[in-house]
């Protein structure tokens, strides 16, 4: 089977994750997808494939020649949650020429290079976009079909391959990608490095990522008849539009790239007795990220004290942190990679992930 075939039966496989189900995974078509791959796996004569109850795939091949190295091959089943990923309709674009991709059933839609300028080193490839309808499921079907052709092929060929690892994890677009992550497995088999395949373009090594939190701003207000309000009511609704008018204004997703940290506001909601602020928080420097939660508080306190009570009520809890130094201090890792792309005459390069929760779970868990 060739990739492009293994991909396209992988992406008829709606595998939305859901962030409000409060199961694991959190939804069942990530669970027929995991069936599918362990029964493939198994063709491939991986007899050790299975589906635990969380639905995460594992499977050890072991190597062809003596050696102690394991290496563990790791990518999501899930898709977004924010974009259907039912009924997914393939279209291949032959020799990409460049011009603008549109969408006949979305025809306010327009894939462009002066919007997408990555586009413009894909001329003369084959793209493969959807129908606009639905999102594609590359991210992470495509690392799949790369780690299953992968095996196939390894077994296949007359080359020499260490033991090797695959992990295929539900619920990675919620954040929860390595929430019920078998790591004992990985300690059986003395494995301690991985790689993620999930991605931007092949020649990118990622091993940077955000320091990460969430921040939640509650908010209490006062309401009295608006006829009578003068000097006694409290519109929590303002409070909360101020509080977000302290933040820095540039330090917004849409504004920043690379190293830039933000501020995100994922959801509010509110009324006058009772207002709500949901954020993230993001950056790779960690003093810049401690300074950055320090604002939060000390917007809290100021408007407290400017209000004279209590409120404002901020919630802030950690989720993740830059994995770059516990990389740095294991350097094979990325020599590995390195080699690996200029054997087939890729050029590496490195960029910070604007993101990073799997990368940096399993990082910090050895």
């Amino acid at each position: 089977m060739t990739n492009l075939e293994r991909f396209f039966k992988y992406i008829k496989f709606n595998t939305q994750s859901n962030p409000y189900t409060a199961t694991s995974p959190s939804t069942t078509g990530q669970l027929k997808l995991g069936e599918y791959l362990v029964e493939e796996l198994q063709n491939l004569g991986i007899s050790n494939a299975y589906l635990d109850e969380y639905g995460y795939v594992y499977a050890y091949i072991k190597s062809n020649i003596k050696t102690d190295k394991t290496i563990g091959l790791i990518a999501h089943m899930d898709t977004s949650f924010d974009a259907s990923g039912e009924n997914v309709n393939p279209r291949i674009i032959e020799n990409y020429d460049g011009s603008a991709i549109l969408y006949e059933n979305r025809p306010s839609l327009v894939l462009s290079k002066d919007e997408f300028p990555e586009l413009s080193k894909k001329i003369g490839h084959t793209l493969i976009v959807t129908d606009g309808t639905t999102l594609l499921g590359a991210d992470d079907k495509a690392g799949i079909a790369i780690i299953m052709s992968t095996i196939e092929k390894i077994q296949q060929i007359n080359t020499n391959y260490p033991n090797i690892i695959i992990t295929f994890t539900p619920d990675e677009e919620i954040g929860e990608g390595t929430k019920n992550f078998n790591y004992e497995y990985y300690k059986n088999y003395n494995c301690n490095l991985a790689y993620t395949l999930d991605g931007g373009d092949i020649s990118e090594i990622n091993f940077e990522n955000f320091n990460a939190a969430s921040c939640i701003v509650d908010i209490k207000g006062k309401s009295i008849h608006p006829g009578s309000a003068k000097g006694k009511m409290i519109n929590s609704q303002l409070i909360a539009m101020e509080f977000q008018s302290m933040l820095p204004q540039d330090a917004l997703p849409s504004l920043t790239e690379g190293y830039e940290g933000f501020f995100h506001l994922t959801r509010m909601e509110g009324s006058v007795e009772e207002s709500r602020l949901e954020y993230i928080i993001r950056n790779h420097d960690k003093k810049l990220f401690q300074k950055q939660k320090q604002l939060i508080k000390e917007i809290e306190i100021y408007l407290n004290h400017k209000y004279q009570d209590n409120l404002i009520q901020v919630t802030i809890k950690d989720s993740y942190y830059n994995m770059r130094e516990l990389i740095l201090s294991h350097a094979e890792i990325l020599e590995y990679a390195i080699k690996a792309l200029k054997r087939n005459k890729l050029d590496p390069h490195f960029l910070p992930i604007r993101g990073g929760t799997d990368g940096s779970h399993l990082t910090f868990n050895g």
